[in-house]
């Protein structure tokens, strides 16, 4: 059992990797909403993010160049072992209407027993994100659990060559 002062406190940061900085810029802001903060030069090319609120962190940390490649020359693609990274969101249509605008594809679902909504969608790298919100919350619509449109875990729907070019 931990010491009782050795406790965590919070998620300090996801890294990813990327092949295209400035579309995952775009896609991170544009898309996701979050705000880029100040990154240490570390001496090859990034970008960090953070929670659009006073104080809020730096959560998402991107790199690009040579430490995002691997022995192939190229950086990975997905989340490997890691299957998603999970948002919590507020607005679920205004979010949705962004990602359709964008061109993007997304999935959604509603999580049972609970008023939590979802919408899933992949930045350029291949990182599968969970947007979810509180649905008690939401106006409109819930999300569409149709065939084609319900998230399926497991399911994977990142095509890298029908993603769209967001810089």
């Amino acid at each position: 059992m931990p010491a009782a002062d050795a406790i965590t406190t919070g998620l300090f940061h996801v890294a990813v990797k990327t092949a295209d900085l400035d579309a995952t810029r775009a896609f991170w802001t544009r898309i996701i909403g979050l705000v880029e903060v100040a990154r240490p030069d570390f001496g090859y090319p990034g970008a960090w993010f953070g929670v659009p609120l006073p104080g809020g962190p730096a959560i998402l940390h991107v790199y690009a160049g040579g430490p995002a490649l691997g022995a192939d020359g190229k950086a990975p693609r997905g989340t490997a072992a890691i299957d998603h990274v999970s948002l919590s969101c507020r607005s679920y249509h205004t979010f949705r209407a962004r990602i359709r605008d964008a061109g993007l594809a997304w999935r959604e679902f509603l999580v049972p027993g609970t008023t939590l909504w979802q919408i899933f969608v992949h930045d350029p790298s291949g990182v599968l994100l969970e947007l979810t919100f509180e649905g008690s919350a939401e106006d409109g619509p819930p999300p569409d659990m149709s065939d084609g449109r319900r998230y399926v875990a497991g399911e994977d729907f990142f095509v890298p060559a029908t993603y769209p070019k967001l810089a």
